[in-house]
């Protein structure tokens, strides 16, 4: 059973200490142990068995979890409910029992207490802690929701009642395992040229996003093009994670898209489309931000990076632990993972790490290095013992900056628990982009404050995922409220310099999590000089050309560019947006103001504002007056546990979290219905008249931060999974045109461009 080796941790609590001796301050053991489904009900017995010293009168223990956890809220109050927890002492002292869900030193976030009230235990006395006791009625404990190979009930004694707790040797560990197939999905990139090898991933999923063994059968494969190496069938045994065909290629241009069937012909996936075109660029999808075991997040970090390669069929990635936990042996361990694992044409691995300085000396940014080797430069050593090479550390994104000048190297700003300051630090030579979507949500808001402050970033998405799932990173049960975010890099060669070129270039897209296509250029009717380099701070030379792609930087003297956006989806199109700047200047769809029939959407989008406690929980209802809502689909439910439904009365009742991100229901409502829909929330409340919802947003302002509900009106049947547009744009006078898209999928996903930076010179 794969557990975090102590020797990488970065926290106090890892290092053996002395008074942890299980003979003065007792031992833990639990039961039953081995191997448990995700997110199924159990029952578990901890028992504490006293040391030499005993445990005081008003003496605690505290079994605590990491932070990552998503499992059930623990409860004394009400025995016939979830995740009851019951506690005795073999010598009948009284105990008391406190949960806390936070406040813990990292990662062990989450903590139940149990403090004696009497006489205090003895050598040999026991306290035992059942978890999901069902002695009264209770169902049982929920567990986590996703895998984790070592998964701790890691036991603290407070054995003098001095408030000073350690930690009890021998921590109780069981494995969390994956449920049964609740979906299939079949995986190819998004753009290769004719002739360029890929593979195709196929795998199963539980119901809470877990690649699982359980998933075996007989399937037909058809493909949209003649694909040489890929067979007509496939024998999925059980036992199997994924299933990786490689090897594949396709010698014509045009669109491919692989279908799975069943042995009695139904469709089970359909994969992503991959583009098939020449070019010099192919696309190369990476999720280079995540954590393990090792800081906050769990399992290992070699498992880290078997899952990004082998199970969510990544190309690239990166390991981002916060600096302030990264020891020296797990900065080196990092290393030598990255170099173990980066092979030229099939997977990239940076070496890098998450500088996690407070949004007071300037916010998250991820740091990744071209080569192992390279000097960690922390924000601090906040839970590092060993302070001996305090002077290494940058207490500022400032500092920072000037400690990596020579260094070969690219920065992101990200929005975490702390979000990056780019007002107070930046370095354009360095920080090449801004990540506006992860795990804790969407934050466009992070590109766009730069736009003013003379910025020229890309767009990068990524996890920043804690549960051991880079590139398919699902929130879980926890106040997560996205799905991961992906990146796809446009270069030439899939290596760390063909990436590097294509990050210093900003020739990269980002998206919720989907992978698709998207193809943005502008075309110049007198021409443009395009810089490779940002000509502000570099010394470069332009080139002279008639058309660039996004990412890049140009200065021509035309009052108005030629835009073409080509996008090609797994799911139907709903709309893409076309910005310059902040400013939506324009919106495509598939589809006219004739299309949409009797299908209303309806969005709740937003946070509460910019810091750790953002998210927004969105509970309430709709209803449909003078008409009636036949059925539903929902939107970004990832909670299963608070299902967005209709009910039997007509009513439509959701409970889900927003975190920047957005959230909502389609609702096909009745022909002919003329009355209104009424939507009450915790935050806005209106009723809108249905002849009023068209094609475009009608809005019900929340307040906080982009907070809001907007609704529309869609097809009945929107078939439109491939869209190539040319849209005339005009340019503002002077400076910079910051020119991106965001592309919105029926199915919920985004994607942004990085933007075309159009510096207009005017003539007068």
């Amino acid at each position: 059973m794969p557990v975090v080796d102590k020797e990488y941790m970065g926290d106090a609590w890892a290092d053996a200490q002395p008074g942890s001796d299980p003979v003065l301050y007792g031992s833990a053991t639990l039961s039953p142990t081995g191997a448990f489904e995700a997110r199924s009900l159990q029952t578990f017995s901890l028992e504490y068995t006293a040391g030499r010293f005993g445990l005081d009168d008003t003496g605690s223990i505290k079994v605590v979890h990491r932070y990552s956890n998503d499992w059930g809220t623990l409860q004394t109050d009400d025995p016939t409910a979830h995740n009851y927890v019951t506690a005795h002492a073999s010598n009948g002292s009284k105990l008391q029992l406190v949960y806390q869900d936070g406040g813990e030193q990292r990662p062990w976030y989450r903590s139940l207490r149990v403090t004696v009230r009497g006489d205090g235990l003895y050598e040999g006395d026991t306290i035992t802690i059942v978890f999901g006791d069902r002695t009264h009625g209770s169902p049982g404990l929920k567990l986590q929701t996703f895998c984790e190979s070592g998964f701790e009930f890691k036991v603290l004694a407070d054995v003098c009642a001095t408030g000073h707790f350690l930690p009890v040797m021998d921590t109780p560990v069981i494995t969390i395992v994956p449920g049964p197939v609740a979906v299939w999905k079949a995986i190819l990139p998004s753009l290769r040229r004719p002739g360029e090898t890929f593979r195709l991933g196929i795998k199963a999923e539980d119901l809470w996003g877990n690649p699982t063994d359980q998933a075996a059968g007989e399937f037909t494969i058809r493909s949209s093009m003649p694909v040489e190496g890929l067979p007509g069938s496939l024998s999925y045994t059980a036992g199997s994670r994924a299933v990786v065909l490689d090897g594949l290629n396709v010698e014509e241009e045009g669109v491919l898209r692989v279908t799975l069937l069943n042995d009695n012909g139904a469709v089970v996936a359909e994969s992503s489309p991959l583009v098939i075109q020449k070019g010099d660029i192919a696309g190369y999808w990476g999720d280079m931000h995540g954590q393990s075991g090792e800081s906050v997040g769990i399992n290992t970090a070699r498992e880290y990076h078997e899952f990004a390669r082998n199970l969510a069929f990544l190309d690239a990635t990166g390991h981002q632990a916060n600096d302030f936990q990264v020891n020296n042996s797990f900065w080196q361990l990092i290393n030598e993972l990255s170099a173990e694992y980066n092979e030229d044409g099939r997977f990239v691995v940076y070496p890098g790490y998450e500088w996690s300085g407070n949004t007071a000396v300037g916010g998250d940014r991820n740091v990744y290095f071209r080569n192992e080797g390279r000097q960690i430069r922390r924000s601090s050593h906040a839970l590092l013992p060993d302070r001996s090479d305090l002077q290494t550390d940058a207490n500022t994104a400032g500092q920072l900056f000037e400690d990596l000048q020579d260094e070969d190297c690219v920065v992101y700003a990200h929005v975490g628990g702390r979000y990056a300051d780019i007002r107070q630090a930046h370095d354009p030579r360095l920080e090449t982009a801004m990540e506006i979507h992860s795990a804790w949500g969407t934050f466009e808001w992070l590109l766009t404050d730069g736009f003013s402050l003379g910025h020229r970033s890309g767009v990068v998405c990524n996890s920043d995922g804690h549960k051991g799932r880079p590139g398919a990173s699902y929130p879980g049960a926890a106040s997560f409220g996205a799905y991961g975010g992906l990146t796809c890099f446009l270069a030439e060669e899939l290596t760390r310099d063909g990436l590097f070129e294509c990050q210093r270039r900003r020739h990269h897209y980002g998206t919720t999590g989907n992978r698709l296509h998207l193809d943005v250029r502008a075309n110049f009717s007198g021409g443009g000089v395009l810089f490779e380099r940002d000509p502000r701070y570099f010394s470069v030379e332009g080139q002279s050309v008639d058309e660039v792609i996004m990412g890049d930087i140009v200065q021509t003297d035309d009052a108005a560019v030629e835009l073409s956006v080509s996008c090609v989806t797994q799911a139907p199109i709903e709309r893409i947006d076309i910005l310059n700047g902040s400013d939506v200047i324009e919106t495509i769809r598939g589809f006219d103001e004739t299309s949409p029939g009797n299908r209303i959407r309806v969005i709740w989008q937003g946070a509460e504002y910019r810091g750790r406690g953002r998210q927004t929980r969105w509970r309430g209802q709709a209803r449909l007056v003078g008409g009636a809502i036949e059925r539903i689909s929902p939107i970004n439910a990832w909670n299963h546990e608070r299902p967005t439904e209709l009910t039997a009365d007509g009513c439509v009742t959701f409970d889900t979290l927003t975190t920047g991100n957005f959230g909502g229901f389609d609702a096909w409502i009745s022909e002919g219905a003329t009355g209104r829909l009424e939507i009450e929330t915790d935050h806005v409340s209106g009723s809108v008249d249905l002849a009023d919802i068209g094609l475009e947003d009608t809005v019900l302002d929340a307040g906080g931060l982009e907070r809001r509900i907007r609704m529309f009106r869609l097809p009945d049947v929107n078939p439109c999974r491939e869209l190539t547009r040319s849209v005339p744009l005009s340019l503002r006078s002077e400076g910079d045109n910051p020119i991106w898209v965001r592309v919105t999928t029926e199915d919920g996903f985004n994607a942004w461009s990085s933007p075309i930076f159009i510096y207009r010179h005017h003539n007068g």
